[in-house]
């Protein structure tokens, strides 16, 4: 949710800085130095806190994915088609990052609702939105690095808010995502225990 937030802020500055290099190309005596200045520190903070924020948010994810992948392993030890390694390499390998965490997250839901055929509609949206986001993404940090004139730097400004409005999308629907594997193996938790207990009686 923090990393949400932090992607409005970042998308507002980028509408604001965009804002104030088009005054600067319109009328460049509008705008004192202090505003350049100003705009530029902000913006350069915004992209250093987005990442901060992002690096954090993916590290806490990657031990959730841990924490249920080793469940999902005690409840279906042969039904995941990607190793332990991968839940790490899998994010971060060329060609094979497009598909791999997706199936990992797919085996782990597979395993804990107990079913192969269990719904998977918010998991491909969520996915999608992710390697949508990822890529605009690149390509808005490509057209920043080249941009050298003032409407360059705007343009990529406000591309820069698309990449984080699809991301925003992609964080809310992991959201629901987690939530789904954490809710089955909780529910499964408490159906095993609930057994034993009945047994004990």
């Amino acid at each position: 949710m923090c990393d949400s937030l932090v992607g409005i802020v970042v998308a507002v500055i980028d509408l604001w800085y965009a804002a104030l290099v088009d005054r600067m190309i319109a009328a460049p005596d509008s705008v004192s130095d202090e505003e350049v200045t100003a705009g530029d520190l902000i913006y350069g903070l915004s992209g250093i806190l987005e990442t901060v924020v992002y690096v954090v948010v993916i590290v806490a994810f990657l031990v959730w994915l841990f924490r249920v992948r080793a469940n999902a392993e005690i409840l279906v030890p042969d039904g995941h088609r990607r190793a332990t390694p991968w839940l790490i390499f899998g994010w971060f390998v060329p060609i094979v990052s497009f598909w791999f965490p997706k199936q990992i997250v797919d085996d782990i839901w597979d395993a804990s609702a107990r079913s192969y055929s269990a719904p998977k509609g918010v998991f491909h949206a969520w996915w999608a939105a992710w390697l949508s986001g990822t890529l605009v993404a690149n390509v808005g940090s490509r057209l920043l690095f080249d941009a050298e004139e003032l409407d360059e730097i705007a343009a990529a400004a406000r591309f820069d808010v698309v990449s984080v409005s699809l991301m925003l999308v992609a964080a809310v629907l992991a959201i629901v995502v987690i939530r789904k594997i954490t809710d089955a193996q909780e529910n499964l938790r408490s159906a095993v225990a609930a057994s034993g207990a009945y047994r004990a009686d």
